[in-house]
């Protein structure tokens, strides 16, 4: 029977990957995006798992921050949907991080990498098929990078396509992000069967007592109401102002229309589309008026 347990539902992802318990998992998770020449043993994880935040959060955002045995801080978070500013948020974050190292009289060589990794389930870059993107400081002339500086990386689920046959074949992110996609679609001895490495085991672990244990269950089933409903508004908003900007075009038009025929310059579009729809019908009003006076 299938787990019908989605990692990609806040509570469970912020359990199986910020949890100290449950570490293997997201030093697993960290190397398979970092992909760094010495992989990461042990992390601290800076704000573990608990039920209470998830109790208040209002946001489908909650983030897990950690940091190495060599003080590279870092900050992994899920994402339902992309939004305009994320790149930058992530950055800003990751910019905190790094500054949030030093206390007064500290020298500057002290300071390790800060690194923000995001995974989103939305494309960010519709025109390219590539899922992980990686941005760090870089000299562009000879392509030197700052490697104690400030990085970030989007991990764009849905450009993910693995399937059972060649999961055992595929990079670790890859086999990460089928996890992420579908965990909820498989029964557990399954999922173990398709993903035998040691920090898979763990969250699959994970998946599984929340799936079976009643307190678990019930906040992941209310955060996944939460999620649905937040994607829900979001869509209702961005249908609405389709609409809207569909009717302000329509209006537009009819009043570059009229200002034409009253020999008078059109407006611009643009700047009609500061108007209010209310302002947009009063203007057509005054313009027919005036036309229709001069045609009597």
């Amino acid at each position: 029977m299938p787990l019908g347990i989605s990692p990609l539902v806040d509570f469970a992802f912020k359990k199986i990957f910020g949890s100290p318990e449950n570490v293997q998992a997201l030093i697993g998770l960290l190397n398979a995006v970092l992909c760094l020449e010495h992989p990461i043993v042990s992390v601290e994880i800076l704000n573990p798992f608990n039920y209470q935040e998830f109790k208040e959060a209002k946001q489908i955002i909650l983030d897990v921050r950690a940091r190495d045995t060599t003080g590279r801080m870092l900050n992994v978070e899920l994402q339902v949907a992309a939004f305009p500013g994320l790149l930058q948020r992530l950055t800003y974050y990751a910019c905190s991080m790094y500054v949030e190292q030093l206390e007064r009289g500290d020298d500057y060589h002290r300071l390790c990498s800060a690194i923000s990794i995001c995974f989103v389930n939305q494309n960010l870059h519709r025109g390219s098929a590539q899922a992980h993107h990686w941005y760090q400081m870089v000299d562009r002339e000879s392509g030197r990078t700052f490697g104690d500086g400030i990085e970030v990386h989007t991990v764009e689920l849905p450009k993910y396509n693995l399937r059972e046959e060649t999961i055992a074949e595929a990079s670790p992110l890859e086999q990460w992000a089928f996890f992420l996609l579908n965990a909820h679609r498989y029964d557990a001895d399954r999922l173990r069967e398709l993903l035998p490495a040691v920090e898979f085991q763990t969250a699959i672990i994970v998946v599984e007592r929340i799936a079976e244990k009643t307190e678990d269950r019930v906040m992941y089933d209310q955060r996944e109401r939460a999620i649905r409903d937040y994607e829900w508004s979001i869509a209702s908003a961005r249908d609405e102002g389709r609409e809207q900007g569909m009717q302000k075009g329509s209006i537009a038009g009819q009043i570059q229309l009229t200002q034409d025929l009253l020999d008078e310059p059109p407006q611009s579009l643009s700047d009609l589309q500061q108007l209010s729809i209310d302002e947009l019908n009063q203007l057509l009003a005054e313009l027919r008026t005036r036309l229709h006076d001069r045609l009597a």
